[in-house]
């Protein structure tokens, strides 16, 4: 059985998650920090891609400050081409795993199909076997396009911000090639909405039917 697979961003009013350099934007506050602190303590891995790692370097930890009985779960990163940098901060503390292809031979890496990205079906076994039951997918938006395109999420949490970054290179949420029409479009489900800092998160499920 796969893991139950949550996707969870942070965007701006206009639908973008960074400058059109992909300079990390500050968009939510405390609230929604504590909240997806919380979040990553109730799940069993969190997972982004190799663009994230080399961008904002992230630790990819519980921080203490909002839970108190930090479980630091497993760190998980897509890097197809093997470029995690060998001091990257998610090293310091907790488990990690990195997932490549079979063009790449790490130590402690596992390679996971022969395509030139990630085999997600593969992953997801892999994950399984490991015990994890719930993964947190944070980004960027080709990690969380692709998971989509698989159909392979669960729960779709998007924060929206008070501000407008525009331009038409500036990442969104869900990258990628995108629907060509109609039928290659993900449904969801509204579930709930809530105001939070000076934003709104809005919580949906994939309507699998």
């Amino acid at each position: 059985m796969k893991p139950k697979v949550l996707v969870n961003v942070a965007m701006s009013a206009d639908g973008k998650i960074a400058l059109s350099d992909r300079t990390e934007v500050k968009i939510s506050g405390e609230e929604d920090f504590e909240r997806v602190h919380k979040l990553r303590n109730r799940v069993d891995a969190i997972l982004v891609g190799i663009g994230t790692v080399l961008a904002d370097d992230p630790k990819l930890t519980v921080k203490e400050k909002y839970v108190e009985e930090a479980s630091h779960p497993l760190k998980v990163v897509l890097d197809s081409e093997g470029r995690t940098p060998e001091d990257a901060q998610l090293f310091d503390k907790g488990e990690w795993l990195i997932a490549t292809t079979k063009e790449v031979e790490r130590e402690g890496w596992i390679r996971c199909g022969e395509r030139d990205r990630v085999d997600l079906d593969i992953l997801m076994e892999e994950l399984s076997e490991r015990g994890v039951e719930e993964l947190l997918v944070e980004g960027g938006g080709e990690v969380i396009s692709s998971f989509f395109e698989e159909g392979l999420v669960d729960e779709f949490s998007v924060f929206v911000g008070s501000l407008v970054i525009g331009g038409k290179d500036a990442p969104t949420p869900v990258d990628g090639e995108g629907a060509e029409d109609l039928e290659d479009t993900v449904n969801l489900k509204f579930c709930s909405y809530e105001e939070m800092d000076d934003g709104i998160l809005l919580r949906y499920e994939v309507d699998s039917g």
